[in-house]
């Protein structure tokens, strides 16, 4: 069974920076593609970054390009997004997700809250 855990979002303030992380299991990790999303309230889902599962290739949002960085730790099947120089409008429940054919796993969210 694939399964996905997002952690490490919290309180920080305006500049600062954190560094989610995504555990998996359940599944070969370098055949997927990976991607972390985030939703903020009244908002419709965003894609922060996309890696593709044939030759690894990152594609980022424009609204975090250039701050946020993803990496991946195959030995432990672990996604990381490294956030930098947060603003305001990156508050939002951060998802960690997956996906190889049809099939589309998600991680149930974390919380980051970029505050003055």
């Amino acid at each position: 069974e694939v399964q996905l855990q997002a952690s490490g979002g919290g309180l920080v303030q305006v500049g600062g920076s954190l560094r989610l992380s995504c555990a998996t299991s359940g599944f070969t990790f370098d055949d997927y593609a990976i991607g972390w999303f985030r939703q903020a309230p009244g908002k419709e889902r965003e894609k922060i970054v996309c890696i593709n599962s044939y030759d690894r290739n990152i594609k980022y949002g424009d609204s975090v390009k250039g701050r946020f960085t993803i990496s991946t730790d195959s030995r432990k099947n672990t996604v990381y997004l490294q956030m930098n120089r947060l603003k305001p409008e990156d508050t939002a429940v951060y998802y960690c997700n997956v996906r190889r054919n049809q099939y589309v796993y998600w991680g149930q969210g974390t919380q980051v809250t970029v505050s003055s």
